[in-house]
C-alpha cells in the first residue's frame, strides 16, 4: 500500500518537473509571434505592479507581430517602459491606441545560442525527475529496512519508478527536439 503512495507522488512530481521545462521553453524567443514572450513583463498600475495581460489584451495578428492593446489609454507609456526594461530584444511601436511589436529574424549565431540554452533547460528538468527517482527510492529502501515491504516488492516498485523516470525523461527529450526544431526553422 506506501509503495503506491510513494509511486504516486514520483508521478505527480515528475509531471511537475516536465511542466515546468515546457513552460521555461514557451519563454524562449523562436522568431515567430507568441503572447508567452510577455509573460514576464510587468507594468505598474495604480501602484501595483501587475502582468502585462492583466491591463491589456495581447494578440498576434501576424506571425513576426505581437499586437498590446491596453485597456486605459494612459498606461501607453508605462506598457513600452516596461516591455523596454524586460529586456526581450522587441522595441514597441505606438500608434496612440494599439502598441505593436515587430519580432525580428533571428540571427544564425542567435539561434544557436538558443538551442544551447535549451539544452540546459532541458538537462536541469532531467536532473529534477532523476532527483525525485532517488527520494522514492530512498524512501522504498527505508521501509525495506524496517520490514514493511519484502525484498522483492522492493525491486518490483523500483523496477516501476525506473520505467516512469524514463517515460518523464523521454517527454523532455521530445519538448527539447520540438522546440530545437522551432528554434532552427527560419
Amino acid at each position: 500500500m506506501e509503495t503506491k503512495a510513494i509511486v504516486n507522488d514520483l508521478d505527480s512530481r515528475m509531471q511537475k518537473a516536465v511542466e515546468n521545462t515546457r513552460v521555461e521553453f514557451t519563454r524562449i524567443r523562436t522568431g515567430k509571434a507568441s503572447p508567452a514572450l510577455l509573460d514576464t513583463v510587468r507594468v505598474e498600475y495604480y501602484g501595483n505592479t501587475v502582468p502585462l495581460n492583466q491591463v491589456g489584451t495581447i494578440n498576434t495578428p501576424e506571425p513576426r507581430l505581437i499586437t498590446v492593446q491596453p485597456w486605459e489609454k494612459q498606461l501607453i507609456p508605462e506598457i513600452e517602459q516596461a516591455i523596454l526594461k524586460a529586456d526581450l530584444g522587441l522595441n514597441p511601436v505606438n500608434d496612440g491606441t494599439i502598441i505593436r511589436l515587430p519580432i525580428p529574424q533571428l540571427t544564425e549565431e542567435r539561434r544557436k545560442d538558443f538551442a544551447r540554452l535549451c539544452h540546459k533547460l532541458a538537462e536541469e528538468g532531467r536532473i529534477a525527475i532523476r532527483n525525485v527517482r532517488r527520494d522514492a527510492n530512498d524512501k522504498l529502501k527505508k521501509i525495506e529496512k524496517e520490514h514493511d515491504i519484502s525484498e522483492d516488492q522492493l525491486h518490483t516498485a523500483m523496477d516501476d519508478i525506473q520505467k516512469t523516470t524514463d517515460t518523464y525523461i523521454k517527454n523532455i527529450d521530445e519538448l527539447l527536439k520540438h522546440k530545437e526544431s522551432e528554434i532552427m526553422e527560419v
